[in-house]
């Protein structure tokens, strides 16, 4: 009459504190949401860079920095992969360029600026912001040593 031990059971409360337990680490900690379910609409930002002086003056052509932007802007770290996230339109000498959250506005400069560079004119024009969603190529200022004088 030997006793037969019982085989050991993963939890030891008792079943009523068990199943709380259970309910308890199913709950959602309160504060923790998911963000992903928050989405909704897209925030959509646009931006222009106006090229008018230098356009004006035949030194730059709008459509090619157009076609610049569009080759070099990278979405996810690849270019060429714009989709529907970004897009570039021109109207006369403005670009303007459309894109989903997550795009900032120093990257045109960024781009705008390494294309004067490519074009050799970085020596000549600045990128300017006179409003907090556009860009402007602007001239340096040679006038003040003419004023010395």
């Amino acid at each position: 009459a030997q006793a037969v031990p019982r085989p050991p059971t993963a939890c030891r409360l008792s079943p009523p504190a068990h199943r709380a337990a259970q309910e308890a680490a199913a709950m959602p900690i309160k504060g923790l949401k998911k963000k992903v379910a928050a989405k909704g609409k897209k925030q959509m930002l646009k931006f222009t860079v106006d090229c008018q002086q230098p356009s004006d003056d035949n030194i730059i052509e709008p459509k090619d920095l157009e076609k610049f932007f569009n080759n070099r802007i990278k979405v996810e770290g690849k270019t060429g992969n714009l989709g529907d996230k970004v897009t570039v339109s021109r109207e006369k000498a403005k670009i303007h360029v459309s894109a989903e959250a997550p795009f900032s506005k120093r990257y045109l400069k960024y781009l705008s600026k390494k294309y004067l560079k490519m074009q050799q004119l970085r020596d000549f024009l600045r990128v300017v912001a006179p409003n907090k969603t556009s860009y402007e190529l602007r001239y340096f200022n040679i006038n003040e040593d003419n004023e010395e004088e």
